[in-house]
């Protein structure tokens, strides 16, 4: 069995991995009508060797290609919409449709078309034309590549179907199993992406949902068809408390602001630090207080680890001091108007910079 090449111009198909003479083969591309093999260590040349496919991932490209090209199809024939570019992702693939919109029922007719067509067990053929061959000009392709040699592949789903194309197929479209279209999304250019799964990967996918949804199940105490609205539930009580959340804080910060005020330690520099709170409940502290004579340090987060600080205090002494705050608590920040503060990596270095305030204090304290 023969490595698939890396995708090429008309076909979006990743390539084949696998080992040669069990070395693993990590990528193989396309260089005119040869193949070059890249793998993890050398071979001799002139080496009797024994080729083995990654059937799994080669059988999963199949699919995916072949149902690529199914939807292709029925989506031309159903609305007339040309397909102007496809990528076979590792998760999910994607069929850019050119078209500016697509409906929540188009979708579903589509679905329904391919599935019923894989439920009639169409066969997938392949055939080999000759350049010079007329009926190549009656099948559908985006061209062929600048250095093409030999002659035209041509993949035909009987009766739906025919197409220029290098990539893997199924023999039969039975062996997709199932196509399931995910969705669509905003495409480029005023075009529309189709997002599907065929085959094992719809089995995978339903067997991941099916998992989330049995944990769904556990944690919200409720059957699958009430999720929905537990989890609204849950939603809007969590705001709820998140907004008596954010009053309390506020009140909590204006408490501590006039404690802070009418603190016998009150002057020079004053700190404070909690592990609750956000920038609004620095900054209200610091505007109950509203003293331009007193440096104040605030920090909120983890004791040791990254929080957020507000320098306050007289104009000239926050423009100086600010940065070296941010600097000694590895983090950044920026400021104006007698206010510096921003986000810190090393809360434990505040004695550092309570040091550091008091050091500047005193200096001016001395030349005064």
């Amino acid at each position: 069995m023969a490595f698939r090449c890396q995708r090429d111009s008309y076909a979006r198909e990743p390539d084949d991995h696998g080992t040669i003479n069990d070395i693993s083969v990590l990528r193989v591309t396309r260089r005119g009508a040869q193949a070059d093999h890249f793998t993890q260590t050398p071979l001799a040349p002139g080496t009797k060797v024994q080729v083995r496919v990654d059937w799994e991932r080669r059988f999963d490209h199949m699919q995916q290609h072949s149902g690529q090209h199914l939807i292709t199809a029925v989506a031309d024939q159903l609305f007339g919409w040309k397909t102007t570019s496809w990528e076979l992702g590792r998760v999910r693939s994607v069929i850019e449709l050119d078209s500016p919109s697509v409906t929540a029922e188009q979708v579903v007719a589509i679905e329904q078309s391919v599935n019923e067509k894989i439920r009639a067990r169409l066969p997938v053929n392949v055939r080999e034309l000759s350049l010079d061959d007329p009926e190549v000009e009656q099948v559908r392709g985006r061209g062929l590549p600048d250095d093409h040699v030999g002659p035209v592949r041509v993949v035909t789903i009987e009766s739906v179907d025919a197409n220029m194309c290098c990539g893997t197929h199924v023999s039969n479209l039975s062996d997709l199993q199932v196509i399931k279209i995910l969705g669509i999304e905003k495409g480029k250019k005023n075009k529309t992406n189709l997002a599907f799964l065929a085959g094992n990967r719809v089995l995978k996918w339903m067997e991941r949902s099916h998992g989330s949804e049995k944990a769904l199940t556990t944690l919200l105490k409720c059957g699958a068809e009430d999720h929905v609205e537990a989890v609204k539930k849950l939603q809007n009580s969590t705001k709820l408390l998140q907004k008596n959340n954010l009053n309390l804080l506020r009140d909590l910060a204006v408490h501590v602001a006039h404690s802070l005020r009418n603190s016998p330690d009150w002057g020079g520099v004053v700190t404070l630090h909690r592990k609750e709170g956000d920038s609004e409940f620095m900054n209200i502290i610091a505007n109950e207080i509203g003293s331009e004579e007193t440096l104040l340090f605030l920090t909120v987060g983890d004791e040791k680890g990254a929080g957020l600080f507000l320098l306050a205090g007289p104009t000239e002494a926050v423009e100086t001091l600010g940065p070296r705050v941010a600097e000694v608590l590895e983090g950044k920040g920026a400021g104006k108007k007698g206010r510096f503060q921003g986000k810190a990596t090393r809360m434990s270095r505040r004695a550092e910079v309570q040091a550091l305030l008091q050091d500047y204090i005193s200096t001016q304290s001395a030349e005064e």
